[in-house]
């Protein structure tokens, strides 16, 4: 107990909270509409300066600051399973995880560096290091904490050999005490976006404002449903050769529903219809995108699921109790082993449904476009929107792959050569 006691006390909760507004800050920036390379750049590199020189306690306070900077918005959902008492469980879950994480770094870091010569420049070492690798631990299977996503509004790349000069030079500074080794992270730079990319004419991506209590709801559907095919007929009235709607818009197994295919089907004949929607595999449910074209019907299924919110990433027996206890039962939805590619107008878009938008693994093969549909519902009003987006403008930088995002309940947009562009 005297030694978790040391832990709490001003100094190191104080810095704690500091280092993690300051790795966090860009996030806010970016939702409040106030984002400027320069202070992105500055905020990172201090944030990351205070972090290395920093002793495991406060490594573990700004692990927790930082968990519930970026991720406070996950307990959100709680709300609409009217499970309110299980907020500041879910949050005191949130902060752990990643307390014990920052901490785990720094203590091995303090452990290995105490066995190796110039103790100093050791420590420091297999601190950035462990900040280098955070990006690949990924709790529940949740791998949205990328540290080197903090720069993706600056003067600095997010490659991780970009991030890795970023943290040498913060090393260098910190071991010798001279400032002017920050001029190493000019090795580092990453010029801005200059050209504003052309929107394509054709396309129609449309937002959504369903709340989720609302969007289950068998009374509302009928009403919502003639909203969408309004849409797709103002569309063709438009003369666009592609509509996208927004994650499981129609919130019923689609294959199971004769008279919208035929509603869909007809439309398909004028436009190429993209949108969400449940597919029933026999008694396997799936988050799914159809494809409607003039002469086919394409289905694309998830393959990432959302830890906890889709599948249960615990043991059977845990995750049997789980769905039991927080989701009456209900029976979690099936990834598809593989990655769907479809082909529309002559151009192939990758599938993407939310929340796997933001993995690696879609990124495979570096796909020149990619069709995102999501439900932003469950998070809102919030920063994960924010975060969302800023994750597949890092994408988007990465692997050079346009993503044309179509989404409920916060505003669409395409994210083309390094830019974001809202849609209407």
């Amino acid at each position: 107990m005297n030694k978790i006691g040391k832990y709490f006390n001003t100094f190191d909760i104080t810095r704690g909270l500091l280092i993690s507004f300051l790795l966090s800050a860009f996030i806010y920036i970016h939702h409040f509409n106030l984002s400027y390379p320069i202070l992105n750049t500055l905020l990172g590199l201090l944030g990351l300066y205070l972090l290395l020189a920093s002793e495991r306690k406060s490594w573990f306070w700004s692990g927790v600051f930082v968990g519930l900077f970026w991720f406070w918005w996950i307990i959100l959902s709680f709300k609409h399973y009217q499970m309110l008492w299980a907020i500041p469980i879910g949050l005191l879950f949130i902060a752990l995880i990643y307390g014990i994480i920052f901490w785990a770094i720094a203590y091995l870091s303090e452990k290995l560096a105490s066995t190796l010569p110039v103790q100093a420049l050791s420590v420091l070492i297999l601190k950035g290091l462990g900040v280098l690798a955070i990006s690949y631990i990924h709790p529940f299977s949740f791998d949205w904490l990328k540290p080197e996503l903090i720069f993706i509004e600056s003067y600095l790349g997010i490659e991780k050999w970009q991030f890795a000069i970023i943290l040498s030079a913060v090393i260098l500074t910190l071991w010798q005490s001279r400032p002017y080794y920050l001029l190493l992270i000019v090795l580092a730079y990453h010029p801005l976006p200059k050209n504003v990319p052309t929107v394509d004419k054709d396309l129609q991506i449309i937002s959504t404002s369903i709340p989720v209590e609302d969007k289950w709801k068998e009374s509302h559907q009928p009403l919502h449903f003639q909203m969408f095919f309004e849409q797709i007929d103002k569309a063709i009235n438009a003369d666009k050769k592609l509509i996208i709607l927004p994650e499981s818009v129609f919130p019923v197994f689609i294959n199971h529903s004769q008279e919208i295919i035929d509603k869909l089907q007809a439309r398909a004949q004028k436009i190429n219809i993209v949108t969400g929607g449940l597919f029933a595999d026999g008694t396997v449910p799936r988050n799914s995108t159809y494809i409607f074209t003039k002469n086919h019907i394409l289905v694309a299924n998830k393959v990432v699921l959302v830890p906890f919110g889709e599948s249960n990433p615990l043991p059977d027996f845990l995750s049997d109790w789980v769905n039991e206890v927080f989701y009456d039962g209900a029976v979690d939805y099936v990834a598809s082993a593989d990655i769907t590619d479809y082909k529309v107008e002559g151009k192939v878009y990758r599938n993407a449904i939310c929340f796997e938008a933001t993995s690696e693994k879609l990124y495979k093969d570096h796909p020149e476009h990619m069709i995102v549909l999501s439900n932003n519902g469950w998070f809102v009003p919030s920063t994960e929107p924010s975060l969302q987006k800023l994750l597949l403008l890092y994408y988007n930088k990465k692997y050079d792959t346009t993503i044309y995002h179509s989404i409920n309940m916060s505003p669409s947009y395409i994210i083309q050569d390094g830019m974001i562009m809202e849609v209407e």
